[in-house]
């Protein structure tokens, strides 16, 4: 295979745009992209386009790619429409790399691009749709037996914690089923290994620091674990500052052979050591991230004390706490007083998510895996200002995609190297 370099990427401010549609998202992308890089939308020889929601929301149920960069004058080259809920981003960027590295293009694009805010006038019975729309990232016809009776354990375990003192805020209202889900594992999580809701207010709180310090990021808002605590409760033990915001955005990003980086002399490549793309299996029973992992690992030839700062998929606290130990960053049971000891946060011994990650950077579906790479290109090419993690030579994300069985759906770890100095 050949060597596949990434050039450029470009991103949006990702928050909540009620008047704006996929195609403007898609569009600010790739301005912030071509102003950004010595890269031209005729030198591009493929585009990989991502989004989950488009065909729900409006209809928009095929050609999605090609809608959105028709208007851009992006067109007559093939372009591929992927959507693998949450880790579609990540996909495109697995399809563009493929391409490449298989000797089929020279320049590949990689975008997704997502709407899932809810407008604030909303009615109840609207906002409930919406989020119900998330259950298309599962099997459906399971998922939608399993929702009561996620709901009522998660409520029967807050009346617990209320009636012993524990906590004194009411939960409730309409919420993405994965929430459930999610504080389903992290119960489980807290039994079994002695997890804090401390610890994962840890990770939260750390998240909103990084979160601060990223001009592009949806919330922006320092936060101390105790604000966090006392955040709305969503579901036990996750409070709202602990879980993933709804918004819109849109990301890209242009991949190059490495016999072809002649074309780019004025950039400053990322060579992309390995590109690992899994699905899960309904009898569950295996780790996906940390499956993908270890082929990534393989593929790049290094290990997880190797990688100097990473973008993970915390959908929740809990998401980066279960995806640090999948990634061997710590051990099995150990991500709770990993991240408090600081191990995690800019200045530590491994930053993750430096970006604020989906708990601040946003989580607009389709966007966030092409989101991620973005932010270890600015790391590894020292573009990240503030929040720039020193000395930072290899990095990794992972971006996880709905759930099957008991298990994530589809898993992407990708490990890039920085250019020379």
């Amino acid at each position: 295979m050949r060597e596949v370099h990434l050039v450029a990427v470009g991103m949006m401010d990702f928050g909540k745009y009620p008047d704006s549609g996929i195609k403007d998202l898609t569009a600010w992308a790739m301005e912030d992209l071509l102003s950004s890089y010595p890269v031209t939308k005729e030198q591009i020889d493929a585009v990989w386009f991502a989004n989950a929601g488009w065909g729900m929301s409006i209809g928009q149920h095929c050609i999605r790619g090609q809608v959105a960069l028709a208007p851009l004058g992006i067109g007559e080259i093939p372009v591929m429409n992927v959507e693998n809920a949450c880790a579609g981003g990540s996909s495109a960027f697995h399809g563009a790399w493929m391409g490449i590295a298989a000797g089929a293009y020279d320049v590949a694009l990689a975008v997704g691009a997502e709407k899932t805010f809810v407008a604030k006038d909303a009615t109840p019975e609207q906002k409930a749709q919406g989020f119900k729309g998330f259950l298309a990232g599962t099997d459906v016809e399971v998922t939608t037996k399993l929702i009561e009776t996620m709901q009522a354990e998660a409520e029967r375990k807050r009346k617990e914690m209320e009636e012993k003192g524990e906590i004194s805020r009411g939960g409730g209202g309409a919420r993405s089923p994965f929430m459930d889900i999610y504080s389903i594992a992290a119960r489980a999580h807290m039994e079994r290994h002695g997890t804090t809701q401390d610890q994962l207010a840890a990770i939260a709180a750390k998240n909103h620091h990084h979160g601060s310090l990223n001009p592009r990021a949806q919330y922006r808002n320092d936060m101390t674990v105790q604000e966090v605590l006392d955040d709305r409760l969503v579901s036990y033990p996750l409070t709202r500052a602990m879980c993933a915001p709804v918004g819109d955005g849109a990301a890209a990003a242009v991949l190059v052979a490495g016999d072809a980086l002649d074309r780019f002399a004025e950039v400053r490549p990322c060579r992309v050591r390995a590109s690992a793309l899994s699905s899960g299996t309904v009898s569950g029973g295996k780790n996906m991230s940390a499956v993908t992992a270890a082929r990534a690992y393989e593929m790049a030839g290094v290990g997880p004390d190797e990688i100097d700062t990473a973008e993970v998929h915390d959908a929740t606290a809990f998401g980066e706490l279960a995806v640090t130990e999948a990634l061997g960053f710590c051990g099995e049971g150990e991500g709770g007083p990993y991240a408090a000891s600081g191990a995690t946060t800019i200045g530590g011994a491994r930053p993750v998510n430096p970006s604020g990650g989906l708990e601040c950077r946003g989580h607009p579906i389709g966007a966030t895996g092409l989101a991620q790479i973005a932010e270890i290109f600015y790391q590894l090419t020292g573009r990240a200002g503030a929040r720039q993690v020193e000395g930072a030579r290899l990095g990794l994300t992972e971006n996880g995609g709905g759930f099957i069985g008991t298990g994530e759906a589809a898993v992407a770890v990708h490990i890039l190297e920085g250019p020379p100095d």
